[in-house]
């Protein structure tokens, strides 16, 4: 299934990859390529939230966790990652109608490990910080 970024309003230039089915139910995310590396997006639902009104935290790890994973391997077709380890802190919290953005660096690379950062933000706020390290494979 694909997804149209303007129907989440989803600023211009990201794009919905196709293939994952759970990532598909629990966002849909976005990404793209940038010159500040690889960016990622989406739009809190109210099915994102808790019982406190704000986005769950296991939602805010996962996208963190697809954030990681699409710039180990900047969105390219045919690629795959599986995650290694994904370290999350909470900063702040996100409510629905929030544009959620993820900026993402590869901090180093390996022949199959890579290792990743990102920042998750809410209008320039960071509200959670991620690293980790995935695996690339070649199905």
């Amino acid at each position: 299934m694909t997804f149209d970024p303007q129907d989440f309003a989803i600023p211009a230039g990201f794009k919905h990859y196709e293939g994952d089915g759970a990532e598909d139910n629990l966002g849909p995310f976005f990404g793209r390529c940038s010159e500040q590396g690889f960016e990622t997006a989406f739009r809190a639902q109210a099915k994102h939230c808790n019982g406190h009104d704000t986005v769950h935290g296991g939602i805010l790890m996962s996208f963190a966790d697809y954030s990681l994973c699409m710039a180990g391997i900047e969105g390219e077709a045919g690629v795959s990652v599986l995650t290694v380890s994904c370290n999350n802190e909470f900063l702040s919290p996100a409510v629905e109608g929030d544009l959620i953005l993820g900026r993402c660096e590869v901090l180093r690379q390996g022949r199959s490990l890579i290792f990743v950062r990102c920042v998750l933000s809410v209008n320039d706020k960071p509200i959670l910080n991620s690293s980790g390290v995935v695996k690339r494979f070649v199905r």
